[in-house]
């Protein structure tokens, strides 16, 4: 099986925190190899690290999209930023 895209949904969420270093690695391994993924999650370091394009959420609306840096170090809404000032 050669997909050519990948969707994952809180793919950590369920993990045993010990497994969930060996999952991310292995979905950081594949965004090298050329894997495109649609990646819904909460572990924002790993989203920063390996994303190309970052989509924020709120309440089932895109509030706002961008480059890793324009999201996480440049948030321009309200939502996004308080969001990250909380999990960060």
């Amino acid at each position: 099986m050669h997909p050519d895209v990948i969707l994952f949904d809180e793919p950590t969420s369920a993990l045993d925190p010990e497994v969930v270093g060996d999952v991310l690695k292995v979905m950081k391994d594949l965004a090298k190899e050329g894997m495109t993924m649609v990646v819904v999650t909460h572990e924002m370091g790993f989203a920063k690290d390996v994303s190309d394009k970052v989509i924020f959420m709120a309440d089932g609306v895109v509030v706002e999209s961008g480059t890793p840096v324009e999201i996480f170090e440049q948030p321009q809404h309200e939502r996004t930023q308080n969001f990250l000032a909380r999990v960060l």
